[in-house]
């Protein structure tokens, strides 16, 4: 997924302001710090899931087989592969449906 970083830093924002609205929650460093670092945590996880995609798509093109993209052949092989890349890497995959 690609975000902006205009996006990236309104989802920061929008964290923080969420976990100063937990009662059980008190900050120990200022708010635009820690928003900081969410932004810089999102945007190295944003390059690693953008690697991987890179990967799987090389991978699949490597094929002795053309697979087209877009097939159902295509996109099982992409969630496969995209799937082992984010283990591999130590990246947890979020299923949103």
């Amino acid at each position: 997924m690609r975000l902006s970083r205009e996006k990236t830093v309104r989802l920061s924002h929008r964290t923080v302001d969420l976990l100063a609205s937990i009662p059980n929650v008190d900050f120990i460093e200022d708010r635009d710090t820690i928003r900081q670092e969410i932004v810089t945590i999102l945007t190295s996880l944003l390059k690693l899931e953008e690697q991987v995609d890179t990967e799987v798509r090389a991978k699949i093109g490597s094929q002795k087989k053309e697979i087209l993209e877009g097939s159902e052949e295509w996109d099982i092989m992409y969630r496969k592969y995209y799937a082992e890349g984010l283990k591999r890497l130590g990246v947890a995959e979020i299923h949103a449906h």
